[in-house]
């Protein structure tokens, strides 16, 4: 079996697999690829497939202008992931991705096209609280370099890194533009359940209660998780991530994800 398969120009799945009962697709964050995931299979029940989505201005795609606005975005990605859930599926986004996973999931639930069985959210505030009052995205080369070294959410090894840094500049901008001008508007709760996941200390960006205000955001059940560190950081905390999506797939009622 092929360890990847490419669904489409933003879409590659991990570990193919058929019969797999759900697809977990993951967004990436601010800057970030999809490297992080690679081994997310092996961490999780065999019965879930996981799906990595390709923004542009990144990796195979660093060639093509990034997306600036949120609404553009969404547009896309409800019709070029579409075919890809054709069976049972979850979301998982960090920062920038768990922004843009909760848009799409209200961007297809409002028009009766499809819903995740579950949302997995970690290092972002809840939508309804979100205030941008630098738009870091205007700022000058420098000062905007400045300002990702003070961003927790930014890799250490990008930060350290001046020549790949300087390379990655134009998607950072693009991505925090994203962030900054996005507008949430009030709506309908959506029907899935909600996982969400934090440091146990807080930054300036990401506070329990911003975390822990996510609620709101589901009619069904909602968890919120503090994980071990000072930031989240896929690479280093990915056990802990993963174990608590294959309990709440399990337990909060997805136990038919499982074979007995």
């Amino acid at each position: 079996m092929s360890a990847y398969a490419q669904l489409n120009s933003w879409t590659t799945c991990l570990q193919p697999n058929s019969q797999a009962r759900l697809r977990l697709i993951c967004f990436p964050d601010v800057g970030s690829g999809t490297a992080a995931f690679e081994a997310w299979p092996c961490g999780l029940s065999p019965q879930i497939e996981v799906c990595l989505v390709h923004f542009p201005g990144r990796e195979s795609r660093l060639m093509q202008a990034p997306f600036t606005r949120m609404a553009a975005l969404i547009h896309v990605l409800a019709s070029v992931l579409l075919p890809v859930c054709d069976r049972p599926f979850a979301f998982w986004g960090n920062n920038l991705g768990a922004l843009v996973s909760f848009e799409l999931a209200r961007y297809w639930y409002y028009r009766d096209l499809a819903c995740p069985k579950h949302l997995f959210l970690a290092n972002c505030s809840a939508p309804h609280l979100l205030q941008h009052q630098v738009q870091k995205h205007l700022l000058s080369e420098a000062d905007f370099i400045t300002a990702l070294h003070s961003y927790s959410n930014i890799p250490d090894t990008l930060l350290q890194d001046p020549k790949l840094l300087k390379r990655m500049l134009p998607v950072l901008r693009a991505d925090f533009a994203i962030l900054e001008t996005y507008q949430y508007r009030s709506g309908w709760a959506l029907p899935c359940p909600i996982s969400v996941f934090g440091n146990e200390q807080q930054t300036a960006e990401v506070t329990y209660d911003s975390l822990a205000a996510w609620e709101i955001h589901t009619q069904s059940h909602f968890k919120l998780r503090h994980l071990k560190g000072d930031r989240l950081a896929l690479e280093t905390q990915s056990a802990q991530i993963l174990a608590a999506m294959n309990e709440d797939l399990a337990n909060g009622g997805f136990g038919r994800l499982y074979p007995n």
